[in-house]
């Protein structure tokens, strides 16, 4: 959690004062804006396969100490180019730091599974939820004030002693268990083709993957559309888009909040049901909005069931997959997500040239819908059931 307040410190200050130095510096062209989350989540489709299956065969604890360490180093040398050579290798801070996170995330989700009880997993994903969702409050004016009161150097600064605390943190975790180490075992391919067999296998795995990828799909449309909301819909100057995002995380605490009281009464795949249904709607209804008052309440009754997404898949992943596989398993679906992410991203810039905004929040809604259809077959899967049962009785 210590770990988790720091990452987020960091992240939070580099993704708003690179926004907002590269809206300063291209006069607020949505090509270059766009290209900051390609250089977020590009990385993640493209080596999340690479770091779920490394995360299988390393030792976790390490693993994560060493990642954030390299990002930590990494941040400092784009720091020297940016001050010395070109402000264009701003957009390498996202980059770098996106790839060690793929070894990273598996390795903490397989701590998590190594440690963490069947019937309180979804209780400590609400937690880590809560986190997230205070700093969906505090992060964008953190980032904001640092950019604001000291510009780009001292904000990618800030987010280099960020990682190198969290890797000090993360060296009291627990002693990796040496037989976790299988760098020497089967073939890494071999390995890889494993994660995506168990997943195909599987049939929950498999329409949790074509959920991944039809939210990919939709949040790549908007992502880097929130700003042009502020600007163009309701003609407020670009900072404003703090406040929206404030919005949304004071909502995701609450709903962290009250699910952290409901974790062992709803079942996860409920819970996922009941966010995709909720996002479909507030999407469509920002879009819609020339009011900001209006458009502040669909943003909160976004993050008010965000929650329910994230716990939910979280959730379901850990409970039906093994411990060996948690690193792949996670390896295979997130690159659905992001690749498909990835796509609509890449062409949000051109195709808001192209389409209006309207049209574009209606399309990521109408995508959230088709998620909730598909994630109706859930209901259907006896093996969920009896989950269900066991931890109701457990409780």
């Amino acid at each position: 959690m210590i770990s988790g307040i720091l990452l987020q410190i960091g992240i939070w200050v580099r993704n708003f004062a690179i926004l907002l130095f590269v809206m300063e510096k291209t006069h607020n062209n949505p090509f270059a804006v766009s290209m900051i989350s390609v250089a977020e989540f590009a990385p993640i489709f493209i080596f999340s396969f690479i770091g779920g299956t490394y995360a299988d065969r390393w030792r976790p604890k390490r693993t994560m100490v060493w990642c954030d360490l390299l990002s930590a180093i990494s941040v400092l040398i784009v720091l020297f180019t940016i001050i010395f050579s070109t402000w264009q290798a701003v957009f390498f801070v996202t980059f770098i730091s996106s790839i060690l996170s793929q070894f990273s995330q598996p390795s903490a989700m397989k701590l998590f599974k190594i440690h963490v009880p069947i019937e309180k997993l979804q209780m400590g994903m609400a937690m880590f939820q809560t986190l997230m969702a205070i700093f969906m409050i505090i992060g964008p004016m953190m980032g904001t004030l640092v950019y604001q009161r000291f510009g780009i150097n001292i904000a990618i600064g800030v987010m280099g002693v960020a990682f190198l605390l969290s890797a000090a943190v993360l060296t009291f975790l627990p002693t990796d268990e040496k037989e976790e180490n299988k760098e020497l075992q089967a073939n890494f391919w071999q390995e890889l083709s494993d994660g995506f067999r168990y997943v195909w296998e599987r049939k929950v795995l498999t329409i949790l993957g074509g959920v991944f990828a039809i939210a990919g799909l939709a949040v790549g449309i908007i992502q880097p559309l929130g700003i042009f909301i502020i600007m163009e819909r309701l003609g407020l100057p670009k900072e404003n888009l703090q406040w929206l995002l404030a919005a949304n995380g004071a909502a995701m605490l609450i709903g962290g909040g009250v699910l952290l009281g409901l974790s062992k009464k709803i079942s996860p795949q409920k819970l996922l049901a009941i966010g995709m249904l909720a996002n479909a709607i507030s999407i469509v209804g920002v879009g819609l909005s020339t009011n900001w008052a209006i458009t502040l309440a669909f943003q909160f009754l976004n993050g008010l069931f965000m929650p329910c997404i994230q716990i939910g898949i979280n959730t379901l992943i850990l409970q039906l997959t093994e411990e060996e596989f948690v690193g792949r398993v996670n390896g295979v679906l997130n690159p659905l997500f992001m690749g498909a992410m990835v796509i609509t991203m890449s062409l949000a810039g051109w195709l808001k040239i192209q389409f209006s905004l309207v049209a574009m929040y209606m399309l990521a809604g109408g995508l959230f819908f088709l998620g909730v259809l598909l994630t109706a077959q859930l209901f259907n899967i006896p093996i969920l059931n009896e989950k269900d049962k066991l931890i109701s009785e457990s409780n």
